[in-house]
């Protein structure tokens, strides 16, 4: 009896056992791509070429006030305001995200009015009301509560000049924020981790600190980085209550040299050179944190792998 069918399962399997050749696609053409480029390329050297010689802009007043010991002295204000803030901010965040993931509701009404109030009030407003906190609060002190004999007290004046009145201001609105960053990275972890770490013994404490929060990093790295470049620029908000950082400096020079334009162009450069070296950390901060997800993605692919290339 002739059996049919058994060619082709003989022609099918020379074909799945045939290398697979490469396809030698054509891309077709994209002519307006190229114009854009064309377009762009232009439009990018006729602005160098105009900003260049425009003599208005005073380029010898630039070079020689771009390393002033005035402008220095701000810029490292500005460093000083960003570190300090970001820090406090990022230990506020923390310490927010965790109360708003309590059992507590008590401590998440806490969180959540927190977060409510300083996202919700503009970060100029706060400032200036930090700034003038004398006005409603005289001195503080340490002592008996409820107008109770004061230990030690300090007249708020003295206690409040305008660079800790611009490290509470920035420091308090960043935590706001830094909070729900930090909330989304922990709620990312699986709660299977959480589970698995609470079965072998250990405290809450430790389970947040040696399970959770490596793992949130991952996901709370990135948008920190974006708020560290981002209080790069806030800072120049300080100026509104004379800060003493850079745009402050730049300004307090050009109301006496009336060079207006060419000290912010020294402000500017001096912000741009530090949100780049703010961004290359990050790059490198990002990619650290990620060597440990490539290398479970890579065993998990290696387990899903079939046995061989013949194996059906």
């Amino acid at each position: 009896m002739e059996v049919t069918g058994a060619p082709e399962v003989a022609t099918g399997a020379r074909t799945a056992s045939e290398p697979h050749l490469p396809i030698d696609a054509i891309r077709p053409p994209r002519p307006g791509r190229w114009i854009a480029a064309v377009v762009a390329v232009f439009a990018m050297v006729w602005l160098l070429y105009t900003i260049i010689v425009n003599e208005n802009l005073h380029w010898d007043v630039i070079v020689e006030y771009l390393t002033d010991g005035r402008i220095l002295g701000g810029l490292w204000v500005t460093i000083q305001l960003t570190v300090l803030s970001m820090v406090i901010g990022l230990a506020l965040g923390v310490l927010a995200a965790v109360m708003q993931l309590s059992g507590s509701p008590v401590l998440r009404a806490a969180s959540g009015l927190y977060t409510w109030f300083f996202r919700g009030t503009p970060l100029l407003v706060q400032l200036i009301f930090w700034f003038n906190i004398g006005l409603v609060f005289p001195s503080f002190g340490i002592g008996v509560p409820f107008d109770g004999p004061k230990l030690i007290e300090w007249q708020a004046n003295e206690l409040i000049t305008p660079f800790t009145a611009a490290l509470l201001g920035l420091a308090i609105n960043e935590g706001a924020y830094m909070a729900e960053i930090v909330r989304a990275g922990i709620r990312s972890v699986d709660p299977g981790q959480r589970e698995a770490a609470e079965a072998l013994g250990m405290s809450h404490r430790q389970v947040l600190r040696r399970v959770v929060l490596p793992q949130a990093m991952r996901v709370i790295i990135p948008p920190t980085g974006n708020q560290f470049i981002s209080m790069l620029k806030t800072t120049s908000m300080v100026s509104v209550i004379a800060g003493a950082e850079l745009l402050t400096v730049s300004q307090r020079i050009y109301l006496g040299n009336f060079e207006v334009i060419a000290m912010l162009i020294v402000a500017s450069i001096w912000y741009i050179v530090l949100t780049t070296i703010a961004s290359v950390g990050q790059h490198f901060i990002e990619k650290r944190f990620e060597r440990g997800h490539h290398a479970l993605q890579t065993r998990v692919r290696r387990n899903l792998r079939p046995f061989g290339k013949g194996s059906v």
